[in-house]
């Protein structure tokens, strides 16, 4: 069958619109997938992959990781090849139906196929009733050369450190969870404890190959349709859809000597972090906030990385020298550069065990100057306790302006700046909407106070408004890629960013 008909084997048994039926195309004018030919039906194209229309198969793209914001997409393209994303996004583009890529991504060896997730936490990858495309069909480590590895959008940043050890590269910035998409994190930034000396996951990207939202496929580079490569990179997936990329690898170093620094007093940690990262001690560097041992109050804990080869030591003295935790509050841990970089794994198996995972998860993620971080870390303690935090993480570490380079990135004035990120994993029965109108609240002080959100979070009520106030003098820039590279303005309609 030619390829501008309808493929049969394009949609999964039973994915019909009604019982016994089988879906032609898209009713142009009822806007929704219709069972019979005629003059208003527009035909689906013929697909290498699959195409699910209704059943569980809608149902699993229909929440995400945050499970806060709901809504089942018309339908979901598992596509088999890079010319399926192609076809199906210019079919949408010629009849305006929204569409979103979802990672659903997650550790398959500890919850299969069927437990994986969009790990978006706010409706970002939610396609509102469009056409979801499940980045799995697209997850191949393509190649892994030295410096450098080509892998499709879908891969995990598990699967770039797995094939990449083999060959002894790796890449210099990762999230802390490395079960995400790659063109997923690449899509809003990526930040991990090399953002001091890489900045991003974002900036360490040679080369993209993306899906505009008109269904064309360019390549993009620092070269080559360099708006692109910039507007797609933290660009919240608006102007293009990531189906490969380039990405730097490093040298791996065997060895992971982990220094955790407790601190009681909020301006000691503040100014520790900020001498260790002018002077470069270590190569990793993040830090949380945490409730002592007796529940009375937060502490800081700094957690500095150091690399050595095997059978090389590093010189702890002179790494702690001139440090001020508090009393008995140092420890180091000596490990694998592998062990470590897997690190969250046994955390999230203990909150999936634990009945965490799948609970409501209002979290909230801002950058702030280093000249009012301080501030908001007080008032945000004095604001939060533990039922606020539940079985979470509170992430807070600096970071050099100067090492991030993509232009989206939006982050505050000044060369250093503080990312404030509140991981929280409430228990059974929290109050989840008090949760999100703290988020706002939050929010607002940290955009008083010159800070700027990281796209992955949950804050409610966001306007037009407040996202020409987000991107600044970046506005005009973000709406002329819109209208360049999405004119039907189909793409990632969860971000609710609307620039058009």
């Amino acid at each position: 069958m030619s390829r501008s008909g309808l493929s049969r084997r394009s949609l999964l048994a039973g994915a019909a619109a009604a019982a016994g039926a089988v879906v032609v195309g898209w009713d142009t004018s009822a806007r929704a997938w219709a069972a019979e030919p005629g003059a208003d039906v527009a035909e689906l194209p013929a697909l290498d992959g699959s195409v699910t229309l209704q059943g569980a198969g809608l149902e699993r793209f229909s929440s995400d990781f945050g499970h806060l914001v709901a809504q089942a997409p018309r339908a979901v393209l598992r596509p088999g090849s890079v010319r399926d994303v192609q076809q199906v996004v210019a079919f949408a583009s010629r009849h305006r139906i929204p569409v979103a890529v979802n990672g659903q991504s997650g550790d398959a060896a500890q919850v299969g196929e069927a437990g994986l997730e969009s790990h978006s936490s706010y409706g970002q990858a939610n396609a509102r009733g469009g056409i979801a495309i499940d980045a799995r069909g697209l997850s191949t480590v393509v190649s892994v050369r030295p410096g450098r590895a080509v892998v499709e959008a879908g891969a995990t940043w598990a699967q770039v450190v797995e094939a990449g050890l083999a060959q002894g590269w790796v890449p210099p910035c990762l999230t802390d969870y490395l079960h995400l998409s790659v063109g997923g994190t690449l899509s809003v930034g990526g930040i991990g404890g090399g953002v001091q000396r890489y900045g991003l996951q974002a900036d360490r990207v040679l080369e993209l190959e993306v899906v505009t939202g008109t269904g064309e496929l360019l390549t993009a580079s620092p070269g080559r349709n360099r708006e692109l490569f910039e507007a797609v990179l933290a660009g919240g997936g608006q102007v293009g859809i990531i189906v490969r990329a380039t990405l730097a690898l490093v040298p791996v170093r065997e060895r992971a000597h982990v220094f955790s620094l407790y601190y009681d007093d909020l301006d000691a940690y503040l100014a520790d972090q900020e001498k260790v990262m002018a002077e470069g001690r270590f190569d990793l560097q993040v830090g949380d906030v945490e409730r002592s041992a007796d529940g009375s109050r937060w502490r800081y804990k700094a957690e500095l990385v150091a690399f050595a080869d095997a059978g090389h030591a590093v010189e702890r003295e002179a790494l702690l020298a001139g440090l001020r935790p508090a009393a008995g509050g140092v420890s180091v841990v000596e490990q694998s550069w592998r062990e470590y970089a897997f690190r969250v794994d046994a955390f999230a198996g203990y909150l999936r065990a634990a009945g965490f995972w799948g609970l409501p998860k209002p979290w909230l993620s801002v950058f702030l100057p280093a000249s009012t971080a301080g501030v908001f870390m007080a008032e945000a303690a004095a604001l939060l306790g533990p039922a606020d935090l539940g079985a979470g993480l509170l992430l807070f570490y600096p970071y050099l302006r100067e090492r991030v380079k993509a232009p989206l990135a939006v982050l505050p004035q000044g060369a250093v700046g503080w990312h404030f990120d509140l991981l929280a994993f409430p228990g059974p029965g929290a109050d989840t909407a008090a949760m999100l109108e703290r988020n706002r609240r939050l929010y607002d002080r940290a955009v008083e106070l010159g800070g700027k959100r990281y796209l992955i979070g949950a804050v409610p009520g966001m306007t037009g408004a407040d996202w020409r106030r987000h991107y600044g003098g970046l506005w005009e820039r973000v709406v002329r890629a819109k209208r360049r590279f999405d004119p039907a303005g189909i793409l990632a309609p969860g971000q609710g960013i609307h620039p058009a």
